[in-house]
C-alpha cells in the first residue's frame, strides 16, 4: 500500500508515518508536510533513510499543487492530519484556522475525488462535541456544539468531508480523537508544555480552576486507532477514539510535579481561556466493534514514557521553544495573571 500522510512532520502526523513504516502497515509513505511552526521534520529521524518514506513540502490549500501530487503518486490512500490544531491560536488568530482546516480538507478532498483515491481517513477531535455535562459521554451521534474557532472549523471540515461520502460516493472515514500525549509534541499542548516547563523550573500556567477534564491517549494508540479505521472502517461512518482516562487538568500536572520532583510552588493561576470547555467525554464502543481496536497504554506508564523521552531529549526540546512558539508564549501567557 502506497500512502499519503498530510501533516505527516507533526506530532501525530509524524507518528503515524513512523509505525506505518516500521510495522510495515504501508510500502511506502509520502509525508506531505507545509513545514509550518508545529512542523518538524526531526520528528521523522528514525524513518528518513527507509527507502519506502519521501518528503513533499506543499500547503494542502493549494489546490492546484495539491492536485498535481495526488496525480504523480497516485497512492492508495490519504490519512489527513494536517490542521492548524491550537485553540489558544485560533482564539487569538481564526482565519489560518478556518483557511486550513476547511478550505484545506477541501482541496484534498477535490483532488481526492478528482484523482479516484480509493481510501480516505479524516482525522478529527473530540472538541466538535464541545463541553458534556456528566455523566454523559459522546458517541458519533452526539450533537456537534463547538466552542472556539478550532473545534468550529474542525466539525466543519468534518461534514464537508462526509458530503463527499454522500454526494461523490467517496470511501472515506471520519475519526475523532481525544486529548494525545507522548514524544514528539511541540510544547504548546498542556502536558508537553507542563513537562518541559518543569524540567526547566519555569512556572506552569494553569488557566482558572485547573478542575476542565479531558480524556487522555497515548499517541501510538491512536495511530494503531488510525490503521485499523483505514483497513477495517466503512464508507461514510464516523469513529470516535479515546484512551479511557478522563483526569482534571490538575491532577495531570499534579502527577507532572511529582514524577519530576518539581515544587508545587511553579504552578501559576492564569485568567481562564474564553469559551474554555469544562469536560471532554467520549466512548470508543464502535470503533471496538467494527476492529477490535482498544488502548494498550495506560496513563501512568504512558506519562512516565512522556517524561523520560522530554528528559532525554533536551536538544529537541530547546531547538523547538527556541522559535516561533517561544514568541507566542511569552505574548498571550507569561505576563497574565
Amino acid at each position: 500500500m502506497k500512502l499519503i500522510v498530510t501533516g505527516g512532520a507533526g506530532f501525530i502526523g509524524s507518528s503515524f508515518v513512523r509505525m506505518a513504516l516500521l510495522n510495515k502497515w504501508a510500502d511506502k509513505v509520502v509525508n506531505l508536510d507545509k513545514l509550518t511552526y508545529a512542523g518538524n521534520l526531526e520528528n521523522l529521524q528514525p524513518v528518513e533513510h527507509l527507502p519506502g518514506y519521501s518528503f513533499v513540502q506543499a500547503d494542502i490549500c493549494d489546490g492546484e499543487k495539491i492536485d498535481r501530487i495526488f496525480a504523480d503518486e497516485a497512492p492508495d490512500a490519504v490519512v489527513h492530519f494536517a490542521a492548524e490544531s491550537h485553540v489558544d491560536r485560533s482564539i487569538h488568530s481564526p482565519a489560518p484556522v478556518i483557511l486550513t482546516n476547511f478550505n484545506g480538507t477541501f482541496s484534498l478532498l477535490e483532488a481526492a475525488r478528482k484523482n479516484k483515491i480509493a481510501r480516505f481517513v479524516h482525522v478529527s477531535t473530540d472538541e466538535v462535541y464541545g463541553s458534556i455535562d456528566e455523566p454523559f459521554d459522546a458517541d458519533e451521534n452526539y450533537p456537534l456544539r463547538t466552542s472556539s474557532p478550532y473545534s468550529s472549523s474542525k466539525a466543519g471540515s468534518d461534514l464537508l468531508a462526509l458530503s463527499y461520502y454522500t454526494t461523490y460516493k467517496m470511501n472515506l472515514s471520519v475519526t475523532r480523537a481525544s486529548n494525545n500525549y507522548g514524544p514528539y509534541q511541540f510544547p504548546e499542548k498542556l502536558i508537553p508544555l507542563m513537562i518541559s516547563n518543569a524540567l526547566e523550573d519555569k512556572p506552569l500556567p494553569v488557566y482558572g480552576d485547573g478542575q476542565q477534564v479531558r480524556d487522555w491517549l497515548y499517541v501510538e494508540d491512536h495511530c494503531r486507532a488510525i490503521h485499523s479505521v483505514l483497513e477495517k472502517g466503512k464508507a461514510g461512518e464516523i469513529y470516535n477514539v479515546g484512551g479511557n482516562c478522563s483526569l482534571p487538568n490538575l491532577e495531570v500536572i499534579h502527577r507532572i510535579l511529582k514524577a519530576t520532583g518539581k515544587p508545587e510552588s511553579l504552578i501559576k493561576w492564569v485568567t481562564d481561556r474564553p469559551g474554555h470547555d469544562r469536560r471532554y467525554a467520549l466512548t470508543n464502543e464502535k470503533l471496538t466493534a467494527a476492529t477490535g481496536w482498544a488502548p494498550e497504554m495506560d496513563f501512568d506508564r504512558g506519562l512516565a514514557a512522556t517524561i523520560h523521552w522530554y528528559q532525554t531529549n533536551r536538544e529537541w526540546m530547546q531547538h523547538i521553544r527556541s522559535g516561533e512558539y517561544l514568541k507566542f508564549y511569552e505574548l498571550n501567557y507569561a505576563n497574565r495573571s
